[in-house]
């Protein structure tokens, strides 16, 4: 799958927006990280596919990768019912002395 297949688009949401701007230090047992950030992307990709799909776009070095699926949701359309589609979003952390520019 290419990398642009991978990410299909930012989310940019109030959340996201906030956590972008986040950073955290170092613990003990815990490197620093940078901020993370939040995209819509392809409902088969794996996290490995992700984070090289995001190093090879914007050029950061990524730390972690969390994902989840939000299921479609049920709509009827007159007399019949259907589904909206599912939708993958992953949330990437990076190294803190790196940082994305979405806006």
């Amino acid at each position: 799958m290419d990398a642009y297949e991978v990410v299909v688009k930012p989310l940019i949401t109030e959340k996201s927006v906030w956590q972008s701007g986040r950073r955290f230090d170092a613990t003990g047992d815990k490197p620093a990280r940078g901020g993370t950030y939040t995209f819509q992307v392809h409902n088969k990709a794996n996290k490995a596919q992700i984070r090289d799909a995001i190093e090879r776009i914007y050029g950061v070095k990524v730390l972690d990768v969390r994902t989840g699926k939000d299921p479609g949701k049920r709509r009827r359309y007159r007399y019949s019912v259907g589904r909206t589609a599912t939708v993958k979003k992953a949330v990437v952390t990076l190294h803190p002395d790196y940082h994305i520019d979405l806006f």
